[in-house]
């Protein structure tokens, strides 16, 4: 898999830390548009992270998985491009051009937050097909936009956070207060308070936008988390990419309970040491998103538009990997019936708090 750290004629540079660094690898392949034999190069689908990179344990990295999953199993190069610190939309725009000119197909943008680069850039390459993750502002005959319902899997975080605290209190952390994010916490209160109508619900935001940092400063929400646990809380929920490890290893320092997102955290090798209070994650299908749509463009019938993920296509969910977990038979008896009513609309979930 070719990784891009930084591509001259744009200018992109790696903002990940040691963790992600550490990560890289793979296999480097030419970027010439053909061989030295005159051959069209191989085909290649692309991804630009979300701020914190590769390496996030969360958001990033499962749409890595999915990135390397065509690889293999569709025989094709994988092309990840890095995002730079602090950048700006014009950054963007260049590295999505730039991953266009050389061929990929698709280009996908990891986050919301590509949603004007990509707006501008895929007019100019309607032979491509650009996916953008968590975004459905932008449209366009080869857009597709592939979303969630991330408030279904967060209400039944709030099912399990509500059963297992002993103090009556819980903790959510955002790491930017964007109505994306909002969606998160709108369904774990949601699902606490249906609980148990009188748990408390402390909800913090680590930046506003258009500062972006909350979703790439682990110590940030490690502090936010602490001062959450000094408020009584006892688990602590984070949807804050790569910011939630430090969320997850403030509560697991004080034998809390940690709630994941995105990706389920039990299992990242990064997060290993604090495992065993991760009580469970609010997982996303991006790895399965990714993966369907670059096998889409090579099978010649690209996905466009809106493609949804729900509880009712477990492309959101509870993560059960934990053993201890799988010993409270009553937490998940009732997320079970939480997500039964949810998918029968029995329980309809809030995505605004």
């Amino acid at each position: 898999m070719r990784r891009i750290t930084r591509i001259a004629t744009v200018g992109i540079a790696s903002a990940a830390l040691a963790l992600s660094a550490t990560a890289c690898g793979g296999k480097k392949s030419s970027e010439s548009s053909t061989s030295p034999s005159g051959t069209t190069k191989e085909a290649s689908a692309a991804i630009a992270y979300d701020i914190g990179g590769r390496g996030d344990q969360s958001f990033n990295d499962a749409a890595f998985a999915g990135l390397g999953k065509a690889e293999t199993e569709l025989k094709l190069k994988g092309v990840e491009a890095e995002p730079t610190e602090g950048e700006g939309e014009a950054d963007k725009v260049q590295r999505l051009t730039e991953l266009a000119r050389k061929g990929s197909n698709p280009v996908i943008g990891v986050g919301f937050a590509y949603a004007p680069a990509i707006k501008k850039v895929a007019p100019k390459f309607p032979d491509t097909t650009f996916g953008i993750i968590d975004d459905t502002s932008v449209t366009g005959p080869n857009i597709a936009n592939l979303v969630f319902n991330e408030e279904q899997g967060s209400y039944l975080a709030g099912v399990a956070a509500a059963k297992v605290s002993k103090t009556g209190t819980v903790g959510f952390i955002g790491g930017v207060e964007v109505p994306l994010i909002k969606k998160f916490e709108a369904g774990f209160a949601q699902g606490v308070k249906d609980t148990n109508p009188n748990a408390k619900v402390l909800a913090q935001y680590l930046s506003q936008p258009p500062n972006f940092e909350g979703f790439a400063k682990p110590d940030l929400g490690k502090a936010t988390a602490q001062g959450q646990l000094d408020a009584g809380a006892d688990v602590i929920y984070a949807a804050a990419g790569l910011a939630g490890s430090g969320a997850i290893e403030a509560a697991a320092t004080k034998g809390k309970w940690a709630i994941g997102v995105d990706s389920d955290q039990y299992n990242q090798a990064g997060l290993a040491k604090y495992k065993d209070r991760i009580l469970t994650s609010v997982t996303k299908d991006v790895s399965d998103s990714v993966f369907n749509l670059i096998k889409s463009v090579k099978d010649g019938k690209p996905e466009i538009g809106e493609i949804r993920y729900g509880l009712d296509k477990d492309g959101v969910g509870l993560a059960d990997s934990n053993p201890e977990y799988k010993k409270m038979t009553d937490v998940i008896a009732a997320v079970e019936k939480a997500k039964a009513d949810i998918i029968a609309k029995k329980i309809t979930v809030k995505t605004a708090p």
